[in-house]
Order: C-alpha cells, then structure tokens, then sequence
C-alpha cells in the first residue's frame, strides 16, 4: 500500500501541474482591454514585419504597413548603400502612404536601424500624424549596430507623446523572440 503511494503521489503532483499550465501554454500577452492599438512598421527586407507579426500574435491590435509613395529598389546595395544613405546624410523624409491615427492610443512602431537611424519612411510617418496624448512602443531590428538614439528620436518627431523601452532584434530574431517579446510587452499597463 505505501509503495502505491509512493508511486501514485508524484505522478498525481506532476499531472495536476501539467492540468494547471495548460491553459496558459498559449496565452497571449493582453495590452489593456480599453486601449486601441496599432502595430505601425516599415519592413524593407522582411525582418522588421517579421517582429512586427510576433508582436500582433501577442497583444492584438490592427497592423499597418508604412510604405514609401516610392517603393525601395530589390536590390540591397542600391537601397542600403544608394538611396537610404543618400536621404540620412540629406534628411530627406520621403512621402509615404499614410494611415489614421486618431483612433489609437498605443501605437507600435517598428523600423530597421539604417544608418544609424530610424528608416526615413518612419520619420515620415510620425512627422505626418498628431501622437498628441498618445503612447508609443518602438521595436527596432538590426544588422549588427543595436538601437542607437531611434526611440528617442521617434519621441522628438512625435510631439507630445509618450514612447516607452525600445524592443530591439538582430534580424528577424531567435528561438528566444516571443519570450523576449513577452516580457517587453509587461511594460504596457
């Protein structure tokens, strides 16, 4: 009898954890029921939309694609090395397909640290709407040089907002993204 005990017990312990982690196994992360959200990003070769899709998975909210009235050329030398160059040292700030904002009051944005900085069709777009009382959750991706000043930039073109920890990814992330997602997003009550 107490060796059936002995055996019955822990695997009773062991199941009704598993019962209990369960239903939270796929549980995504609730940015505040009464706050409308927007996922805002500019995505030239598919890492920052690929972050910015992780980020949707978890806290909802609709997804908004910033794009250049002029769309970037396929070829990565000419972009990174011709155009994108030329408008940092120019600041040219190209027109872009604009979206309302009016209705948001967290707004994800999400840009790749090109030279330096935020992508010109990011300041565009944050130039072009009133962030006036609003939050916004800047996630970056990188090849190699990190964050930079871009969220405190973003904070300087988007007057009189409040913009939280940057999210910053090499690439398109790692099998530690969603978790790092996850604990970035917390900041967001």
């Amino acid at each position: 009898m107490k060796l059936t005990i002995i055996i019955v017990l822990p695997i009773l312990i062991v199941a009704t954890g598993i019962a209990f982690a369960v239903p939270n196994m796929n549980k995504t992360t609730e940015v505040s029921m009464d706050k409308k959200v927007l996922i805002a990003y500019f995505s030239w070769g598919g890492n920052t939309k690929s972050i910015a899709e992780k980020i949707h998975a978890q806290a909802g909210g609709d997804m908004f694609s910033i794009e250049p009235v002029t769309s970037y050329p396929q070829d990565y030398n000419t972009t990174a090395y011709g155009i994108a160059k030329e408008q940092h040292e120019k600041n040219i700030h190209p027109p872009v397909n604009n979206t309302d904002i009016s209705g948001y009051d967290i707004i994800f944005v999400g840009t790749p640290a090109w030279w330096y900085e935020m992508a010109p069709a990011v300041k565009t777009f944050l130039e072009n709407n009133n962030f006036e009382g609003k939050t916004i959750v800047p996630f970056i991706t990188h090849g190699g040089g990190g964050k930079y000043t871009i969220a405190e930039d973003m904070g300087k073109l988007a007057k009189g907002t409040k913009v939280l920890k940057p999210l910053v990814i090499y690439g398109r992330g790692n099998d530690q993204t969603d978790k790092e997602i996850t604990e970035w997003l917390k900041q967001i009550k």
